[in-house]
């Protein structure tokens, strides 16, 4: 059995499934492969959006802790060179989720802590099932909760405040405090929970695919602007560079005769 399989929902729409249930999708070597391979495929320019979810009832359980996983890297001469390695191939491998020229939505089903917990925050939208717990545990097992990009996007998200309340106890919260938290967008039924991501996936999916593209990676170099102005130059030029399609001349074409817009393709 695949420790991730990726699934076509409709021509654009892809999902990808964390498939350790047993473990609660717990991170081995072998889901990391199995991240590696369904990056690839939504790196191709296959899909226009993806769902990220869990088998079973975990989401993502954080590093796998039991000793029956695969390794996460090679061993090298030095144990905590072993564990270095393993550190950066995850950190590497959740950066280049963020940084995926498609929206992702993580559909968060069961328990997202840890390693669990990145994987949601490197996610552009989040969508919980009312079944959700999240926490940042790091800090419970005897480590920091710096870990895996928490540090950087939890506070972007939550606000720096709660942020360090969550990360300094480690406390797990449910799927309506992290709504309140605006953690997460929407909280859904278990039984609601892919319709409602595969919803958004297709409201996202029925804009233009350049609008969608330059407002992925223009709000997340947006967000690392070291001012406002700089800010408002990544605007200037995505906006301009817009008149170059034919997306703006076809939604006010397709707004005056009443249909849906044909957008030019990337």
């Amino acid at each position: 059995m695949a420790a991730v399989e990726v699934e076509r929902l409709d021509d654009d729409i892809a999902c990808v499934t964390l498939n350790r249930p047993e473990r609660l999708n717990a991170i081995d070597g072998a889901l990391l492969d199995g991240v590696d391979g369904a990056l690839d495929q939504l790196s191709a320019g296959t899909y226009r959006a993806a769902i990220l979810t869990g088998a079973g009832r975990g989401f993502c359980a954080g590093a796998d802790l039991s000793g029956t996983g695969e390794p996460w890297t090679a061993p090298a001469a030095a144990d905590f060179k072993t564990n270095y390695d393993g550190q950066v191939r995850l950190a590497d491998q959740l950066t280049r989720l963020y940084e995926l020229p498609i929206p992702v939505i993580a559909a968060v089903n069961g328990v997202a802590v840890g390693g669990g917990l990145a994987y949601a925050l490197h996610c552009d939208i989040r969508i919980a099932s009312e079944a959700a717990r999240f926490g940042s545990v790091f800090i419970k097992a005897g480590f920091s909760s710096m870990d895996m990009g928490t540090s950087y996007l939890l506070p972007k998200i939550v606000g720096a405040g709660v942020a360090r309340e969550l990360m300094l106890t480690g406390r797990i919260i449910d799927a309506a405090e992290a709504y309140r938290i605006t953690l997460v967008h929407q909280v859904v039924a278990p039984n609601e929970l892919t319709d409602a991501a595969l919803e958004m996936a297709r409201a996202i999916a029925a804009n233009n695919a350049y609008g969608v593209w330059q407002t992925k990676i223009g709000l997340n170099a947006a967000l690392d602007a070291p001012s406002l102005r700089h800010a408002k130059e990544i605007e200037n030029r995505t906006q301009i560079i817009s008149g170059f399609t034919n997306n703006p001349v076809e939604a006010a074409r397709a707004h005056r005769e009443k249909r849906t817009a044909t957008w030019d393709p990337l």
